[in-house]
């Protein structure tokens, strides 16, 4: 006996402590076939699945979009889980930094242009909501030499909101509960726009304390 670590002596004893988070050497070894990842490409695998239901049979019967919906429900679940699993165990992938938001954007962005498109809501609305969503992404490219802007409560809550009423538009809804929805959809376009006119705030600001600081260094 030595009484060196198994591990210090080369050893490959290193069996993680049960109900432990993964650690640095987690991070080390995540690969692109992690949980995190997999669930981002259900997601992407799901977008023409989804388009398919929605459009089936001319894309107003009730029974393909219930079908429809549900693949649009399991598609913002994985949206959830993917980013908490990626964040909680350390496995942050260059492929799910890349891949997440445009699975994101994919399949919100093919349901609102189907909606609009079967005539169940209006062009505008998926205009504003796109929009937006493409002129933040550009906005954090802008400004990625002097910092990243964080996502706020304000944006959690748009997504929540976005998620909901679209939901409920791929739904073939009537009555008190097609109202509903409308109203739903209300407070997705107002905070919309208001968390993106807060992003272009915080990205002005941080490229104006960006420019000072460089300045500064001179």
């Amino acid at each position: 006996m030595t009484g060196v670590p198994a591990s210090a002596a080369g050893g490959t004893d290193r069996r993680p402590v049960p109900g432990a988070k993964l650690g640095a050497a987690a991070v080390d070894q995540a690969s692109l076939w992690n949980i995190a990842n997999i669930l981002t490409m259900v997601r992407l695998v799901l977008v023409p699945g989804f388009v398919f239901l929605l459009l089936a049979e001319g894309g107003y019967d009730p029974a393909w979009r219930a079908w429809a919906w549900a693949a649009f429900a399991v598609a913002m679940i994985t949206d959830i889980f993917d980013g908490h699993l990626a964040r909680t165990y350390n496995l942050v992938t260059d492929f799910g930094k890349i891949a997440d938001p445009i699975a994101d954007k994919a399949i919100m962005g093919s349901a609102l242009i189907c909606l609009s498109w079967l005539g169940d809501l209006p062009w505008w609305v998926t205009g504003v909501i796109l929009g937006r969503e493409l002129g933040i992404t550009l906005l954090r490219f802008w400004v990625i030499r002097y910092g990243v802007i964080p996502a706020s409560r304000g944006g959690k809550l748009k997504t929540l909101a976005q998620g909901t009423a679209v939901g409920m538009y791929v739904l073939a809804l009537t009555g008190a509960l097609a109202t509903l929805r409308f109203w739903v959809m209300a407070i997705a376009v107002v905070l919309t726009v208001v968390t993106g006119l807060d992003y272009i705030r915080q990205a002005v600001v941080l490229r104006r304390q960006g420019l000072a600081a460089e300045r500064a260094a001179r």
